[in-house]
């Protein structure tokens, strides 16, 4: 019965190893990016906060897969260059997703005793000093469930690339099934794949909220 999928095997997991590629660039790019959002998110200069909140609003009340779409059909138009799929996708899961990661960090910097931000303050520190050694690490600790979930999240969205012709491992799939005609063992292997990887992510996401509980208990 599954059959296609040892015949097409490799060429499927060259398809997962885009979708972790995409997946993990995004990643990176999305919370260093969010993590500056947050910061933004929360300053007191409008030349600041309102772009990035104006930002912010925009590309977390339209679909993903427009922001995919704009990148690579629409840039190509402003530069003049056309723009290879994966690169378009990274850029725009990199903006996107930053807007989610962002909002993630602020509730996490907002966490953080204002008495301990002036302390350091009055040690000297800069504000940019601040954040490096005090708001981010503190912030990315206490929300390390819900940046591991956002993560989650952002895995199952790689899958929305298939639309500009990245072929990753959806894509790869509905190639095969186009030659196999095997719909149901090759869409099914591709939703196994992703409920592994998804099912372990949540498992560390609910590990991580219950040692933050037990601390808490303390």
């Amino acid at each position: 019965m599954f059959d296609v999928i040892g015949r097409n095997f490799v060429f499927l997991m060259g398809g997962l190893l885009t979708t972790f590629e995409l997946a993990i660039l995004a990643l990176a790019g999305g919370i260093g990016l969010g993590m500056l959002v947050g910061l933004a998110r929360l300053s007191k200069n409008p030349w600041i906060y309102y772009p990035i909140t104006a930002y912010v609003n925009l590309l977390r009340n339209i679909p993903l897969i427009l922001v995919i779409f704009w990148f690579y059909f629409v840039m190509p138009i402003i530069t003049g260059d056309a723009m290879a799929p994966f690169p378009a996708a990274v850029i725009a899961f990199v903006i996107f997703e930053a807007t989610y990661f962002g909002e993630i960090f602020r509730a996490g910097y907002q966490t953080i005793s204002k008495d301990l931000t002036a302390a350091a303050f009055s040690t000297g520190m800069t504000y940019s000093q601040t954040a490096r050694y005090i708001l981010i690490p503190i912030a990315f600790k206490r929300m390390a469930p819900s940046l591991i979930t956002q993560s989650i999240v952002t895995f199952q969205d790689t899958s929305l690339a298939f639309v500009i012709g990245l072929t990753e491992l959806v894509r790869r799939s509905s190639i095969v099934d186009n030659m196999e005609v095997r719909s149901i063992e090759l869409y099914g292997f591709a939703a196994f794949v992703y409920f592994i990887v998804c099912y372990t992510g949540s498992q560390i996401s609910l590990y991580y909220e219950n040692k933050a509980r037990e601390v808490n208990l303390i």
